[in-house]
C-alpha cells in the first residue's frame, strides 16, 4: 500500500507546513473590517502582505504610506479615516484614543481630501495618506494607528511608528501583592515604561520560604506589549505557592535592552480554616484585653482606696452624787 502511506505522509507535512506559519506569523490580525468592509496596509513594492504600517524617519521630514479599503457588499458604502493615538488599557490591551483625544502621533496623520472615500460595491480602493514629523518631535516610538469608520462601526490598523534618535529601553514593576491561596495563588503587580521604545517584558518569580527555596515561576513572556510611557496591572498565576509558610517573594522582570527590574514582597501563606481560627483567636484576645484591664484596675483602686480610721470605744462615766449606801 505505497500510495496512501505517501499521500498520509504528505498531508503530515502539509500540517506541519501549516503549523509552522502560523507560528511564525505576526501576532495581531492582518486587517480591520466592518460589516462589509475591510481595511489593511496596501502591499508594498514587491507586492507582499502587511501585517501592520511600518513607518520610521528623522524629526521634521513628511512620511507617506496608502491603505487599502475592500467594498464586500452589493451596495455603495462611505467610509470615513482618520489617525488616532495607541495605549495601553490597564489591562495591558492595545487600544485608540477618540479623535479629540488624539493629541499625540494620532494627529501627525493626515488623510487630507480622502477623509470621506465612497467605494462602489465589490470595489476596493487604494487611498494615501501622510505622517508628518513635528520639528520637535521627541526620539523613539510613538503608537498610533488608522482608525476607519463606517455606519457607527470603527476599527483600526496598527501605526509602528519610529522617530529617529536615541532610544531607551527602560521599565519598573511595582505594587506587588498575593491573591488567594494554594494552586490557586496569583501575583499582582504594575508594569510601568520608563522609556521610550515599546517592550516585550519577561517575568520570573523567586520564592523563599521559611525552611528554604519553594516553587516560584521560570521566566516567561508577559502577553502584552508595553507602549512607551504607559502602565499595566497584571496578574500571573503562582501555582507553586505553598499551603502554610511564609514565604518572600521577588518578581524580575526583563526586557530586551532594558536592565532588569525587580521588586519584592512577603506573604503569610495559610490554609482558610487555619486563616480563619487564627482571625477568630486574635479578635477574642483583642475583645478580652480591654475586660482583663478594666479588672485589673479595679482590683488595684480598691487595694489603694484610704481606710477610714475606727472609732474609739468610750468607758461610760458614772456620776459621783456624794449619797452613801
Amino acid at each position: 500500500m505505497p500510495v496512501p502511506c505517501a499521500r498520509t505522509h504528505l498531508a503530515r507535512l502539509l500540517i506541519l507546513f501549516l503549523l509552522t506559519a502560523a507560528a511564525a506569523a505576526p501576532a495581531g490580525p492582518a486587517a480591520a473590517d466592518g460589516p462589509g468592509w475591510t481595511a489593511e496596509p496596501a502591499a508594498g513594492t514587491a507586492g507582499a502582505a502587511r501585517p501592520y504600517f511600518y513607518l520610521a524617519g528623522t524629526a521634521g521630514t513628511v512620511l507617506e504610506d496608502r491603505v487599502a479599503l475592500s467594498n464586500t457588499t452589493g451596495h455603495e458604502l462611505t467610509l470615513t479615516l482618520r489617525g488616532a493615538d495607541a495605549y495601553n488599557e490597564a489591562d495591558g490591551a492595545f487600544a485608540v484614543r477618540p479623535a479629540r483625544q488624539s493629541t499625540g502621533a494620532g494627529s501627525w496623520i493626515s488623510f487630507g481630501a480622502a477623509a470621506t472615500v465612497r467605494i462602489p460595491p465589490r470595489t476596493r480602493a487604494v487611498v494615501p495618506f501622510t505622517v508628518t514629523l513635528p520639528p520637535a518631535s521627541p526620539p523613539g516610538h510613538h503608537p498610533a494607528a488608522v482608525v476607519v469608520a463606517e455606519a457607527g462601526h470603527e476599527a483600526g490598523v496598527r501605526v509602528h511608528l519610529r522617530v529617529g534618535g536615541p532610544t531607551l529601553a527602560a521599565l519598573t514593576v511595582e505594587g506587588v501583592s498575593v491573591r488567594g491561596r494554594g494552586a490557586g495563588a496569583q501575583v499582582a503587580y504594575t508594569l510601568v515604561n520608563r522609556g521610550n521604545v515599546a517592550l516585550a517584558p519577561e517575568l520570573s518569580i523567586r520564592a523563599e520560604g521559611l525552611f528554604g527555596p519553594v516553587p516560584g515561576r521560570s521566566a516567561r513572556a508577559v502577553p502584552v506589549e508595553l507602549l512607551p510611557g504607559q502602565r499595566v496591572r497584571l496578574t500571573e498565576p503562582w501555582p507553586g505557592a505553598p499551603v502554610l509558610d511564609d514565604v518572600d517573594l521577588t518578581l524580575t522582570v526583563t526586557a530586551p535592552g532594558a536592565a532588569p527590574a525587580t521588586a519584592a514582597v512577603s506573604a503569610w501563606c495559610a490554609p482558610w480554616g487555619i486563616s480563619a481560627r487564627t482571625g477568630a483567636g486574635l479578635l477574642a484576645l483583642a475583645g478580652a484585653a480591654p475586660a482583663a484591664l478594666l479588672l485589673v484596675r479595679a482590683r488595684r483602686t480598691r487595694r489603694e482606696r484610704p481606710v477610714a480610721p475606727a472609732q474609739e470605744e468610750r468607758t461610760p462615766e458614772h456620776e459621783l452624787t456624794g449619797a452613801t449606801t
